[in-house]
């Protein structure tokens, strides 16, 4: 079975949050459904999004680099998200492994951002719905759009080329063979949810 994700190469994200705007714009006025934003300037902004970048300093001061971690949905293939749901709104599409959530079945439990390990769900308040990052289904679906631009809008806004996208069961695609030749690993794969993104490692830079 075809299984969409996304690959992230930490070694040139360079942490610009080009991906967390454009899938906000995107997202909010396609097919998501508006993205609520409660006091966005003030002391305490609250919002929706699918995406997020986390910034780290690792290593021991003089030696240390700053990581760039890019966060949404992983796309499981055993997604713990989908048999929690009371009334079937989430669930995992067949033809290409996207986990979605039918916003007119949601009833905004929230029992699905309880079961997530990743913390990849969102409750928009203004709709009383979960919401998630859908790898722009909505893109991929358009046939007006051309076939170059048919992915998720983070991978098209990228100006370091650090997101790729594509099929991980297809050992001929660009994002396994990234997996393959750079060691791509999975988030917490202990837990058997069998996150379908990768990520690909940082290499060391050269001391100088």
């Amino acid at each position: 079975m075809t299984q969409l994700a996304l690959v992230i190469d930490l070694n040139v994200c360079v942490g610009c949050h080009a991906c967390v705007t454009s899938c906000k714009q995107w997202n909010t006025s396609g097919a998501a459904g508006h993205l609520s934003d409660h006091d966005p300037y003030g002391e305490n902004p609250l919002g929706v999004f699918f995406n997020r970048v986390q910034t780290y300093e690792v290593g021991q001061f003089p030696h240390t680099q700053t990581v760039h971690f890019p966060k949404s949905c992983l796309h499981c293939e055993q997604p713990p998200c989908v048999p929690v749901c009371p009334t079937g709104a989430s669930y995992k599409r067949k033809q290409d492994g996207i986990v979605l959530v039918d916003s007119d079945k949601c009833i905004g439990c929230k029992y699905c951002a309880w079961a997530c390990p990743y913390g990849a769900r969102e409750f928009d308040a203004d709709r009383g719905v979960m919401t998630k990052c859908t790898l722009c289904v909505d893109r991929l679906d358009d046939p007006s759009i051309p076939a170059a631009q048919r992915r998720p809008a983070c991978v098209n806004a990228c100006p370091t080329q650090a997101r790729l996208f594509g099929d991980v069961h297809d050992p001929d695609s660009e994002v396994s063979r990234a997996i393959r030749e750079r060691g791509g690993y999975t988030l917490m794969p202990e837990l058997g949810t069998r996150p379908a993104n990768h990520y690909l490692p940082r290499r060391a830079a050269p001391a100088e």
